[in-house]
C-alpha cells in the first residue's frame, strides 16, 4: 500500500503535521512519500492508494501560493481510485478563515473523484500532545476506508 503526503508550510507547523501522519502510516506498514507542495504533481497522486494533503491557509483564507497550480491541476486528474484526507494547521484567531485551505482542498479532491477517507482535520497552530490522538484517528479513518475498498 502506498500513501502520498503533500504539504505546504510557512512556519513548520504543517510539515510537522505531515510528518506525524507519515509516522503513523509507516507504523501500519504503509509505504509513504512526503513531498513539499511546490514540488508535487497532482498526477503523482494516482500512483498511490492514499493521498494526504496538508496545506496552510494564508491571509484572509487564501490557498498557499506555491500550491495554486497543484490545486488547479487536481481537477484535471482522475483520482477515482484514491482515498484521501486533508489536515492542516492554522490560527483559530482568523475565525471564519481558520484552516479554510483545508476545506477547499477537501472539496477539490472530492470533485476530482477521490474518496474521502477522513473528515478534514484542523490543528490550531503547532500540533501538540492533544493533537496526536486526533491525528491517529484521522490516519485510522484512512486505513478503515482503504480496508472497505478491498
Amino acid at each position: 500500500m502506498q500513501a502520498n503526503i503533500v504539504f505546504a508550510s510557512l512556519t513548520g507547523n504543517n510539515e510537522e503535521v505531515a510528518e506525524i501522519v507519515q509516522r503513523q502510516l509507516d507504523a501500519q506498514g504503509v509505504t509513504t512519500t512526503l513531498t513539499e507542495m511546490s514540488q508535487a504533481d497532482a498526477e503523482d497522486l494516482t500512483d498511490g492508494d492514499i493521498a494526504v494533503i496538508v496545506p496552510y491557509t494564508y491571509g484572509e483564507g487564501d490557498l498557499p501560493e506555491e500550491g495554486l497550480d497543484f490545486f488547479e491541476d487536481l481537477l484535471d486528474t482522475d483520482l477515482s481510485g484514491v482515498v484521501f484526507g486533508v489536515a492542516g494547521s492554522g490560527d483559530s484567531w482568523y475565525g471564519d478563515d481558520y484552516c479554510k485551505a483545508v476545506t477547499e482542498f477537501d472539496q477539490q479532491l472530492a470533485q476530482a473523484g477521490a474518496t474521502r477517507g477522513a473528515q478534514p482535520l484542523f490543528v490550531d497552530l503547532r500540533p501538540d500532545d492533544d493533537d496526536e490522538p486526533r491525528l491517529a484517528a484521522f490516519t485510522q479513518s484512512l486505513m478503515t476506508a482503504i480496508a472497505k475498498r478491498a
